[in-house]
């Protein structure tokens, strides 16, 4: 019996509904995770396979120990421009990671490995938005294969700590701008009022609709606007507000709520995920950004996290509070019979990098087009995907 408690297995999952039984077990495996983030949550991952992917592209690797799940990688295989595993998430998340359980970390990596090395037969792993000490860069640095590591997203983090703390990390002239804007704030009596799980719905789709305000004429973020993204972040947020792994926040004036802010947990970070403000605010002179950043810092600091994330940017007003830089990495693994075919992907990565990064920096309209391209590319693999006989597996 004791050697039964030990055995080691290794299984592929392609079934989306064994994927929505696994919630209980993969949430034990996101707390015992300690690098895991918000966005590896069972929550987050499976709303956004209902919203965002189809069926019989499902690759979860998961790893067990005496039957206990102690790793697991969430993945979905596409065939474009190559065939590929991706992590589950797409670019609506901020970072992306495997799960394995720091108790067992040594075993679980190695058995993940060797599941991995299984279902990427045909296919390259590309892991985009891996943040540094993430559980993939241990999986990384022991691949057994083909591997590249390339840069990817910016993202700026603050200590998390109370609001007075952070201003005192400013230059005296800028501490005392800040001091002078929370008072301003303060006078005009702005409430926060934390949203029940029951009110989730509503709340957020409100909250999307002063994003779409705030933004109108400014070059919103196009997916933010659609159904799809609606969906996956009511679906979401209500069962992370339940499970306490976010918090969303209307902020009332005179009873009417002019603004809203949905914050992501996981064990030792917080971060202020989307958020959507009246114009009327900003006629009032009221600084929005730093309204946000007071109630997430004091959220942070009063859960006991360690890290405060702003998430991927560097726009100017982060870059106010004297974050910390942290990059994103992307990784890139295959069995070592792939080798070119990897070297290949990430040529493709950096081409496409260099490229994106020029076309918005002179035309910040394409980020637009880009997204109705990206956007009618998924359409075409959804409609692929439905058609039997279509997909291959690896």
């Amino acid at each position: 019996m004791a050697g039964e408690r030990t055995v080691v297995t290794v299984r592929l999952c392609r079934d989306a509904r064994t994927f929505a039984q696994l919630q209980p077990e993969w949430d034990e495996l996101h707390r015992r995770c300690a690098t895991a983030t918000p966005f590896q949550s069972h929550a987050w991952l499976h709303s956004w396979w209902l919203s965002y992917a189809s069926g019989g592209l499902l690759r979860l690797v998961l790893v067990r120990r005496g039957g206990r799940l102690i790793a697991l990688a969430p993945l979905m295989l596409v065939h474009r421009p190559m065939p590929l595993l991706v992590q589950m998430g797409g670019t609506i998340s901020d970072f992306s990671d495997i799960l394995v359980d720091d108790e067992h970390a040594g075993c679980a990596l190695a058995a993940l490995e060797r599941g991995l090395h299984r279902a990427a037969r045909r296919a390259v792993i590309d892991l985009r938005e891996v943040r540094p000490g993430a559980a993939a860069e241990r999986l990384y640095e022991a691949w057994t294969g083909a591997r590249r590591r390339l840069a990817d997203s910016v993202c700026l983090e603050l200590p998390a700590a109370p609001m007075d703390d952070l201003v005192k990390r400013l230059t005296t002239s800028r501490a005392q701008r800040v001091r002078a804007k929370l008072r301003k704030i303060d006078a005009l009596e702005i409430e926060n009022y934390t949203v029940p799980e029951q009110e989730v719905p509503d709340a957020v789709r409100h909250l999307l609709r002063l994003h779409e305000l705030q933004w109108r004429g400014r070059g919103v973020t196009v997916e933010h606007l659609r159904p799809r993204f609606s969906e996956h972040l009511v679906r979401a947020t209500r069962r992370m507000v339940r499970d306490g792994d976010a918090a969303l926040t209307e902020f009332r004036l005179a009873g009417e709520v002019v603004a809203a802010n949905v914050a992501l947990h996981s064990g030792h970070l917080t971060g202020g995920y989307l958020y959507g403000a009246h114009p009327e605010l900003r006629e009032k002179k009221v600084d929005v950004a730093t309204m946000l950043l007071r109630h997430d810092a004091d959220l942070a600091a009063g859960t006991g996290r360690r890290v405060l994330s702003l998430l991927r940017g560097e726009e100017p007003y982060k870059n106010h509070w004297r974050p910390e830089t942290v990059t994103n990495q992307r990784l890139l693994l295959a069995p070592s019979a792939l080798e070119p075919v990897l070297r290949l992907r990430a040529a493709q990565a950096g081409w496409r990098g260099r490229a994106a990064g020029a076309v918005t920096t002179r035309f910040p309209a394409a980020q637009e087009w880009r997204a109705r391209l990206n956007d009618w590319r998924a359409t075409g693999r959804r409609q692929v995907a439905s058609t039997p006989g279509a997909v291959s597996t690896s």
